[in-house]
């Protein structure tokens, strides 16, 4: 709240107050789902270790853990921005300075799905069954219909922010599937993006700072005034199209490829195939507005007035080549971070079988 509404830009009272009555209300509805959560398992199960919860789940009844979940899907879904309780992200994020954007849409938001992954699919089993259908339902409009919607922005801050709202809708899909690729690729998507949103929105500060705006139409000729950070964004841009190559590329992939194994049947399709074809589209969105926007940005003619820009600061240099080679090396080396997920989500998959 505070750093939104002193130090951000534009209507930054109103984003300060959007986001904090939308994530107030998702933090009071995932108080209830807790402790809801917490009454239903019995005394003599309950304990803080997550393989004895985890245990404890078939002593919840189903109708229970439907309606925990519920309530665990709605707090965590709004805290992550999920369709169509997604409003205040973009706006918050177009608002904020640089490095608070980068804290909220590539660390702070990734809670919300940690909670899901750790907690709500491993205790809450059947809740989970009952509203996978709802949820793939919401994701896709994250996918498909804030897609779109990116692509109309004509400021690069709100592009960035509708497009990390457009992203998480390939996590959750990957948290629906109910598979083990499916839902270690979620995993993986969760960190990729983070590192991948988080570069775009530095870069995006440091045009800021060097034109005065971000307006699309205003801007223009960047690159060569300013190649090292044309290249990282060009690099970001890429990661976050889900290049080969980059690190959002493997965890798409194995969440692509997990939901489509959902219920597959060779004579005809079920919801996760149609949702894995629809999400594929979202592929092409996104190529579209991030291409546009890296075209608007870097390549083009520039005015006389801007022929003074300077490129990246070097003490900024550092932090941006950190970032761009770490979206490199998990893009070669996925197996490096699966390997560390993976166990946790076979447990899981072991434990419902």
């Amino acid at each position: 709240f505070l750093l939104i509404g002193i130090w951000g830009t534009g209507d930054r009272q109103v984003a300060a107050w959007k986001i904090t009555i939308y994530l107030a209300t998702g933090s009071f509805i995932l108080l209830l789902g807790l402790i809801m959560l917490y009454r239903a398992v019995p005394e003599t199960a309950r304990s803080f270790d997550f393989r004895v919860l985890q245990k404890s789940a078939i002593l919840i009844p189903a109708q229970a853990q439907g309606n925990i979940f519920l309530l665990l899907l709605l707090g965590f879904g709004i805290l992550v921005s999920l369709f169509p309780f997604h409003t205040w992200a973009p706006q918050a994020y177009a608002s904020a300075p640089a490095p608070a954007a980068m804290l909220h849409a590539g660390v702070l938001k990734k809670f919300g799905l940690y909670g899901l992954l750790r907690l709500a699919l491993p205790l809450l089993p059947a809740g989970a069954q009952q509203y996978n259908t709802l949820l793939i339902y919401l994701l896709l409009g994250n996918i498909i219909y804030v897609g779109f919607v990116t692509i109309a922005q004509k400021r690069l801050d709100w592009m960035l922010g509708y497009s990390s709202v457009m992203h998480m809708g390939y996590i959750f899909l990957g948290i629906a599937s109910g598979t083990l690729v499916g839902t270690t690729g979620a995993a993986v998507l969760i960190f990729a993006h983070g590192i991948s949103i988080a570069l775009l929105f530095a870069l995006a500060g440091e045009v800021r700072q060097r034109t005065g705006t971000l307006v699309l139409a205003d801007l223009g000729g960047l690159g060569k005034l300013m190649p090292l950070a044309g290249f990282a964004f060009g690099l970001a841009a890429f990661a976050s199209i889900g290049l080969p190559g980059f690190s959002n590329f493997a965890g798409e992939v194995m969440v692509l490829f997990g939901t489509f194994r959902n219920g597959a049947n060779p004579e005809r399709f079920h919801l996760y195939q149609w949702a894995t074809v629809l999400a594929l589209w979202g592929v092409v969105i996104s190529a579209v507005y991030m291409l546009r926007a890296y075209r608007a940005v870097f390549m083009g003619s520039m005015g006389e007035s801007r022929s003074t820009i300077t490129d990246l600061r070097r003490s900024l240099r550092v932090p941006i080549g950190l970032l761009v080679a770490i979206t490199i090396w998990f893009g070669f080396f996925p197996q490096t971070f699966v390997k560390l997920v993976k166990p946790t989500f076979q447990s899981y998959f072991a434990a419902k079988q």
